[in-house]
């Protein structure tokens, strides 16, 4: 009998404890699974408001259906997080549903990540943010469906939106940047690798009123210029900037880049016109640089790693030079002699 009662108390007093101190680091979908374990942990878990606010649905089949079931319940009235990245069996339908079974329980959501999610179109997006005026991260990566008039959705229904992710989104034009432009201000991280269609006029949008971006993706679009790239360097706080691929972006472009006195990562990858200049430019200027790709520029050598040294020896932990022809210093040791912080020599395989 004693057994059984020390037995009790350890599970009704000291499961909860320890559970309260774990529940911060365990994955949301093991901490739900342990609501079956014992009474204790159900009332303690149940408890804990703050594993509530998020949904976590990725990869996840008949994701819709499980997702208004969730909604549904009392305890995530209050949900600020919906993951649905690759999630299966989520349509327009499904939102449709949910705005008129759950409204209340969106009205305090703040991020929304629909990445793959293909089936979503510009009515679904009308939908779910005219029911989510708080949002302020949205995500819609690999979506062919969505066009400009879902964007116009976006910018209608949600005023509060710093992050941003068009990624993959290859039907948005320059209306779309123009339309985020005139209504994120604010707006601290934009994605917009391989949106095809982007011009450099959409991207001076951007750029001409985008004082408050952090970061700034443009992955794989070769048909910007050094027209748009020069106005790179308004963006006195940026800090992310990924060109791979920025086929006409010259020395005179990246020396304008160099004004962002404080980015700390710049990939550069397969920017094929960029010589030496270039980069002694991004050296002189950007001396809290941690990570740089070069990855595939034939026009650099050693010079500009001499340069690099002198200016950001202290502070480079990533640096790619691999496939840079015209670097003969290559080997690790040699690029440990002049950053000693490396600790990533391959960022592209």
């Amino acid at each position: 009998m004693k057994m059984e009662g020390e037995e009790e108390t350890w599970s009704r007093e000291t499961v909860p404890k320890v559970m309260r101190l774990v529940s911060t680091r365990l994955p949301q979908r093991d901490l739900l699974s342990l609501l079956l374990v014992s009474p204790w942990l159900n009332r303690t878990l149940l408890s804990c408001l703050s594993l509530f606010q998020s949904i976590d649905l990725r990869e996840m089949n008949n994701a819709g259906s499980r997702l208004i079931a969730a909604l549904s319940m009392s305890r995530y009235r209050h949900v600020k997080e919906i993951n649905l990245e690759f999630a299966q069996d989520i349509e327009d339908k499904h939102l449709e549903l949910l705005k008129a079974k759950c409204l209340d329980s969106l009205k305090d959501l703040e991020s929304l990540n629909l990445n793959g999610c293909q089936k979503i179109s510009d009515k679904g997006i009308e939908i779910i943010t005219s029911a989510c005026p708080k949002l302020k991260v949205f995500s819609i990566y690999w979506n062919v469906r969505v066009t400009d008039i879902g964007i116009q959705h976006l910018v209608k229904n949600c005023k509060h939106i710093v992050d941003l992710n068009l990624s993959g989104c290859k039907n948005i034009s320059d209306k779309s940047l123009q339309l985020v432009s005139d209504n994120y201000q604010e707006l601290e991280s934009l994605n917009l690798t391989r949106c095809v269609k982007l011009t450099d006029g959409g991207l001076q949008k951007i750029l001409l009123k985008g004082s408050s971006l952090r970061s700034l993706n443009l992955y794989a679009l070769s048909s910007f210029t050094d027209e748009a790239y020069n106005k790179i360097s308004l963006l006195t706080h940026l800090k992310f900037l990924d060109l791979c691929g920025a086929q006409n972006l010259s020395d005179e472009g990246l020396a304008c880049i160099a004004k962002c006195k404080n980015l700390v990562s710049l990939n550069l990858t397969w920017c094929v016109r960029i010589t030496d200049a270039g980069v002694i430019a991004i050296a002189q200027g950007c001396t809290s640089l941690e990570f740089l790709s070069l990855f595939g520029i034939v026009g650099v050598t050693d010079k500009c790693l001499e340069v690099l040294s002198r200016f950001c020896s202290n502070t480079l932990t990533t640096l790619d030079v691999n496939g840079c022809v015209g670097i003969k210093r290559r080997s690790r040791d040699e690029l440990l002699q002049l950053f000693p912080y490396l600790r990533c020599f391959k960022v592209h395989s």
